[in-house]
């Protein structure tokens, strides 16, 4: 099915190129002058090697028809990250490097969407935002105004974040996990 460039999101599966491939990240990048475009870093899901495409946002790719399953994040060992399809019950794994950067925002029991090509699993979907605590943070600077200052944090699961001056470690907070960014304080 043809879909806008812009549309992409992490997790989808697309075919270019005659291959398949599992997209990893995107980011839309808009310059002072001329038109906006996406920047996807994907995944080759047959030989692991991974790859950069820029498209315009008009422009349309070919996302693959998978069937995606509802499915629990067990653990993460070694050999990868163990997931259970939530209607069968099959326990199935996946190497970490099929995450891409959502990898650190698995928490043990999170419902996340799987995609099979073939009842193979290739790439799996997280929720778009997770609640997670602030570890460390930096010492808000006296001065700094409130309206655009932002200082780096670090949660639990290790991301480095960019949150408001008023966040002190120990505060939950709800973070995007598309691009690892600020949302809001957790509401408790």
């Amino acid at each position: 099915m043809k879909i806008n460039a812009n549309t992409i999101r992490p997790g989808m599966v697309l075919d270019h190129q005659g291959r398949t491939w599992s997209v990893l990240k995107i980011q839309l990048i808009q310059p002072g002058k001329g038109g906006a475009f996406i920047q996807v870093e994907m995944r080759d899901i047959q030989t692991g090697n991974k790859t950069n495409e820029r498209w315009r946002t008009a422009d349309t790719v070919e996302r693959l028809d998978v069937r995606e399953r509802d499915c629990q994040f067990l653990f993460k060992d070694e050999t990868g990250c163990h997931f259970m399809d939530d209607e069968t019950f099959d326990q199935f794994q996946l190497p970490e490097e099929a995450m891409g950067e959502q990898a650190p925002f698995l928490q043990d029991g999170m419902k996340v969407q799987v995609s099979f090509i073939e009842g193979t699993p290739i790439s799996v979907q997280l929720p778009q935002q997770v609640t997670l605590e602030v570890v460390e943070a930096d010492p808000v600077v006296k001065g700094q105004t409130a309206a655009a200052s932002y200082k780096p944090g670090i949660l639990e699961n290790g991301v480095r974040v960019m949150i408001p001056p008023f966040v002190e470690a120990g505060t939950r907070i709800v973070v995007n996990t598309e691009d690892s960014t600020y949302v809001e304080r957790a509401k408790d």
